[in-house]
């Protein structure tokens, strides 16, 4: 007999779904979107456009290279180029996810619908607790969070953003600070593998140093640097130790 969840309407999940927003990851992210009010004031975004940007790009960092090549001068296919650049680190966040929530009969338009809400906090956040839900109820309870999110997140945007203006610019900074202090955290609480966590680390060390020796590509540079030399330690030395500890034991 199926789990007694499992038989409840969607629209139930739905809604347990959207309870997902009091959890400290989207509590902690919609804290953010104060202090990205008070940069997309500062950098002279209007509020429309403000709110625009999180609707339809969502990722608060593809959000802030936008803006940064806007106001630097940058044509439209660049900040095109830059944003989808940014984004792409998605990818293996929606295809680690989706697979989780697919059935039989989830039609594939719901399914990319869905993959627009996957960001850091989303994939976090279901990567936590999509296990908990039946695999039946599972693509309603992230539309409910994933959409909750956006639009909670949107209409702090619109409300902040005149208020903001307020505030001291140590207290805007550091309301925007706590997402990227928060999702270093969540990365490596939630790395399973070594070679993630070393991946990790080259890229913490390298992103400060090329930030200085190529500041336009540093965090290009530190991402493909750290994530080829965790490649390269895990290949030529993790799996050697382990083959051998293999062989030991037998």
């Amino acid at each position: 007999m199926p789990p007694e969840h499992a038989v409840e309407p969607h629209y139930l999940w739905f809604v347990r779904g959207m309870k997902g927003i009091f959890s400290l990851p989207a509590l902690i992210l919609m804290t953010s979107f104060i202090g990205f009010s008070a940069f997309a004031l500062e950098s002279g975004i209007t509020r429309s456009e403000a709110v625009f940007m999180t609707l339809s790009i969502w990722a608060l960092p593809a959000k802030m290279i936008l803006i940064g090549a806007m106001t630097s001068g940058a044509g439209l296919a660049t900040c095109f180029l830059v944003v989808t650049l940014s984004s792409i680190r998605m990818m293996p966040m929606v295809a680690s996810i989706v697979p989780e929530m697919r059935t039989a009969k989830t039609p594939t338009w719901l399914l990319l619908f869905l993959s627009h809400f996957v960001a850091i906090t989303a994939w976090v956040f279901a990567t936590q607790n999509l296990s908990k839900v039946p695999r039946e109820a599972r693509v309603a309870w992230f539309a409910g969070f994933g959409m909750t999110l956006t639009a909670v997140s949107a209409t702090i945007v619109a409300v902040c953003y005149g208020v903001v203006a307020a505030f001291p610019p140590i207290i805007a900074g550091i309301l925007f600070f706590l997402t990227p202090v928060y999702f270093v955290s969540s990365i490596w609480a939630s790395a399973k593998q070594s070679v993630v966590k070393i991946a990790f680390v080259v890229g913490i060390i390298a992103g400060p140093l090329f930030a200085v020796i190529e500041p336009e590509f540093d965090i290009l540079y530190a991402g493909l640097g750290g994530g080829t030399l965790a490649y390269l330690f895990d290949r030529f030395w993790l799996r050697r130790e382990k083959a051998s500890a293999g062989e030991g034991e037998a």
